[in-house]
């Protein structure tokens, strides 16, 4: 940072994420699912399959921790395992039709705004979201 100064819009966006984080947990447990799990069906695009590697990438970890996740999410029938269409020796993976309405009902609760969002008045939102979408590019 310029001449050492710490930056209080980091500082304040960093706190309203730890605020916020809580309420994947109680999203997961209102779908009756793991945190990780419920990381992973909101990565997963609703209309395609992706390879095991793309959806590692897109979670920031490595192949061999997304098996698991995928093997317990398959046992409940949200997801399946298919050949890729460019190598068939690779696995991709899509969601089933159940797994599709659970990631639409995760999705929904994760999009309602926070508390301190919410709040805003509407202007202060319009504010807030043109600012976000520079610092987004």
């Amino acid at each position: 940072m310029p001449g050492g100064r710490r930056c209080e819009a980091w500082e304040l966006l960093q706190r309203l994420l730890e605020a916020t984080r809580a309420r994947i947990p109680a999203v997961a447990a209102e779908l009756e699912l793991p945190p990780a799990q419920c990381q992973v069906l909101r990565r997963l695009p609703a209309r395609r399959a992706i390879t095991m590697g793309e959806l590692a990438r897109s979670l920031a970890c490595d192949a061999s921790n997304v098996t698991g996740l995928v093997d317990r999410l398959e046992s409940r029938g949200l997801v399946e395992r298919r050949a890729s269409r460019e190598d068939r020796r690779v696995k991709a993976i899509a969601l089933t039709t159940q797994g599709c309405q659970v990631r639409a009902r995760l999705v929904a609760r994760l999009s309602k705004p926070p508390d301190p969002i919410a709040r805003l008045s509407e202007a202060d939102r319009d504010r807030l979201t043109a600012i976000l979408r520079k610092v987004v590019g």
